[in-house]
């Protein structure tokens, strides 16, 4: 039997078979273009999700038993607007999860509705990357565009759509959109009334694990594949992340180091911190979570191999990096595309800080390893100061591949880094979601057992621990100090 995961990623879409057993089959990986129209700004052509993921699955079908693939499912980037009009033809471009052109929504939420009132109708506050803000920007800057909207989904929703005729989404991804009432699993009619949105725009919601019905039969035709295919709904990349590293028990922890990093942590009830630092959501296995996310994790990286030193020899850097003592009067800044956890400003920026005459690249490749894990470290201060005891993390994400960077976040986190036996993240995520939804297991706490194991446990060098400690206090007061610079800078 295979199983197959969907991943609507910011860049590609990646796409993997397992088999009953957790092993994966194939993987195959599509990329498609991001479009930024203005500063700040960050758009998608929804039909290019789809383009691509029906060429990917083609690949991915190649060679294999059509006759064995028995579910699909998905794993999205989180909270970009799609808009469907009565034709069921797209609007316009999606506007993407890291767009930032809602400021001025987001202080309308936050301030003059109130943070108290937002968060008590969607246990969250208003943020640049949401849904919700997204939507009164449109109402706003285009009314036609807004006039003419029947469906509003979230990217993943619409490869279910397109794939089973069913307008559907999960408590996971729709927790993002902030007109979702995250503890009772329904959607705000206060929200939905502010937006001026009606339930009927959006789709039913379904937990992550759970069928929305059978692949339709044209496209069953076009891929070969029978009729009976189930199609399971998925979840928000980072959720769907979670299951695919084993994070579905109370109190497990993991980490991501994709483009944007996230700690995670599970639970089994709602609960929010005082000041809505963190994100408080629905998980892929029927339960909670709780989340901090850092916007620019291993894109800070990527920027400074590829754009900075122009190069894509990351090996060459890292190594260099390896070499670079500790030092605690360098730093970097992570804030390439503004921030969300604890600081959320999108006016906030990228910065070194700290250089002198001694410093080389090496040490500079080695502040932006740092910066990122102190970063991360904010979220978890968080979520040590609410009780929340995590002595070990599951690392994912391409950042993860550095044997390095695994170390600093050990050392800057104090507790063991856990590797596991798959680093396919969401993709395998979905997949598991999707023998779920099959009925192969009963839950998705099951799966995990069955599927994920820990393969190598990075300890915390404790000499490392009291100089990073030092470092990451002085870190610390770096954004503070330059916040209203940030806002001159942007005016």
């Amino acid at each position: 039997m295979y199983f197959i995961g969907i991943d609507i990623g910011t860049t590609s879409v990646k796409i993997i078979a397992a088999d009953e057993n957790g092993n994966v089959i194939k993987t195959i990986s599509r990329e498609y273009p991001i479009y930024f129209p203005k500063p700040l700004w960050s758009e998608q052509n929804p039909e290019d999700w789809w383009e691509q993921s029906k060429l990917g699955l083609i690949d991915l079908l190649d060679g294999l038993d059509k006759n064995q693939v028995k579910a699909i499912s998905f794993s999205g980037q989180m909270h970009g607007l799609v808009t469907l009009d009565e034709n069921d033809e797209v609007i316009r471009p999606a506007i993407l999860w890291n767009d930032q052109r809602t400021d001025e929504e987001c202080q309308y939420l936050n301030k003059e509705i109130g943070q108290t009132i937002i968060s008590k109708w969607t246990g969250n506050l208003a943020l640049t990357g949401f849904t919700a803000p997204k939507l009164l920007w449109l109402r706003k800057n285009e009314p036609e565009n807004f006039n003419k909207i029947k469906k509003i989904m979230l990217p993943k929703d619409y490869l279910a759509y397109k794939m089973s005729g069913v307008f559907a989404t999960d408590m996971s991804d729709g927790s993002g959109t902030l007109y979702m009432d995250v503890k009772n699993r329904k959607w705000s009619k206060d929200m939905l009334e502010l937006l001026e949105i009606s339930e009927t725009q959006l789709p039913k919601l379904y937990e992550s694990y759970e069928s929305i019905g059978n692949i339709n039969a044209e496209l069953a035709s076009e891929l070969g594949l029978n009729q009976d295919v189930k199609i399971v709904i998925g979840g928000g990349d980072q959720a769907v992340a979670a299951v695919g590293g084993g994070v579905v028990e109370s109190g497990s922890c993991s980490l991501s180091l994709g483009t944007s990093g996230v700690v995670f942590t599970s639970n089994e009830k709602f609960f929010v911190d005082e000041n809505n630092s963190l994100h408080s959501f629905c998980h892929a296995n029927g339960k909670y979570h709780l989340m901090g996310v850092t916007l620019a994790a291993a894109s800070s990286l990527k920027w400074w191999v590829e754009e900075i030193n122009k190069t894509n020899d990351f090996d060459k850097l890292l190594e260099e990096a390896q070499e670079a003592k500790t030092d605690d009067s360098l730093f970097y800044l992570p804030y390439l595309m503004g921030e969300r956890t604890p600081h959320n400003d999108p006016n906030c920026r990228g910065l070194f800080i700290g250089m002198n005459m001694t410093h080389e690249r090496k040490h500079m490749t080695k502040a932006v390893l740092e910066g990122v894990a102190f970063s991360l470290r904010d979220t978890f201060e968080i979520m040590k100061e609410m009780g929340i005891e995590i002595n070990a993390i599951s690392i994912n994400g391409g950042g993860a591949k550095s044997r390095l960077w695994c170390q600093i976040i050990a050392d800057v986190l104090d507790v063991k880094v856990n590797k596991l036996n798959t680093n396919e993240g969401p993709a395998y995520g979905a997949s598991i979601l999707a023998s779920v939804g099959y009925g192969l297991f009963e839950s998705v706490e099951q799966a995990c057992k069955k599927f994920i194991k820990i393969t190598n446990t990075i300890e915390p060098n404790k000499d490392d621990v009291k100089l990073y400690n030092k470092k990451y206090n002085k870190f610390k007061k770096i954004y503070p100090a330059t916040k209203e610079l940030f806002k001159e800078l942007i005016k």
